[in-house]
């Protein structure tokens, strides 16, 4: 782009690896603001909270990213492509960058699995059966950063595959996370292949990305389990 005519495109960093580290670096920017704006008040920052906060943080990302688009066609025409989330574009050469950051990030997950027992107690109890509870936060949200920044830069947001897989897996497994998470391995690569497929063949001979049919499929699912959690609740 020469001088005079508006911002560079994307700064020109357009390799995968400048993906997988900007993306990083996003989520953990999304990460702290979230998890602030669902810990304040009372009761801390319960499941309802988290995802309420962040809905909120989406939609203020999603309009700065709207508008820095509008100032460069050149980053509209590439983002407008990528950010629906696809797998069109993942091959073994983007399998090959992520690894490393999402083996690193399963470990750390599958880590944590007896303090995040011990924290949904509550903080006393606990405290009381040894947990760490600035670490294990710590450690959960770099995690998080690992395995969602590591994803979205190989294949674009995919809505509500985050936020309705672990509440399936607790409805089908409960809230032990020995079982949760294993089962949320399951669960969600199985409903990317099933919105995969269902992208393939629904509108034959065309075709619709991943990210479209998870997001419709996603969302009444998610605020079905949310309308039956408070059921439970009440």
């Amino acid at each position: 782009m020469s001088a005079g005519t508006g911002p560079p495109s994307a700064t020109h960093l357009t390799s995968l690896w400048a993906s997988v580290w900007f993306a990083l670096a996003g989520a953990v920017v999304a990460g702290l603001l979230v998890y602030g704006l669902a810990s304040g008040g009372r009761g801390g920052a319960t499941p309802e909270r988290l995802a309420l906060g962040g809905a909120v943080i989406a939609a203020v990302f999603t309009g700065i990213s709207q508008t820095l688009m509008l100032l460069d066609a050149q980053a509209l025409d590439q983002l407008r492509f990528w950010s629906v989330g696809s797998l069109a574009r993942a091959d073994s050469a983007t399998l090959t960058t992520i690894t490393p950051f999402v083996a690193v990030g399963l470990l750390l997950a599958l880590g944590l699995v007896r303090p995040l027992n011990a924290m949904a107690l509550g903080d006393d109890a606990a405290r009381s059966l040894g947990a760490h509870l600035h670490r294990t936060r710590f450690l959960g949200l770099l995690a998080v950063t690992l395995l969602c920044g590591a994803a979205t830069s190989a294949v674009g947001p995919l809505v509500f595959v985050g936020l309705a897989v672990p509440h399936i897996a607790r409805m089908i497994a409960g809230a032990d996370q020995r079982w949760t998470l294993p089962l949320s391995l399951l669960l969600a690569p199985a409903l990317l292949l099933f919105a995969d497929v269902l992208g393939r063949v629904a509108v034959r001979p065309d075709e619709l990305d991943a990210g479209v049919v998870t997001a419709v499929v996603g969302a009444p699912v998610f605020i079905a389990l949310v309308r039956h959690r408070r059921v439970v609740a009440a």
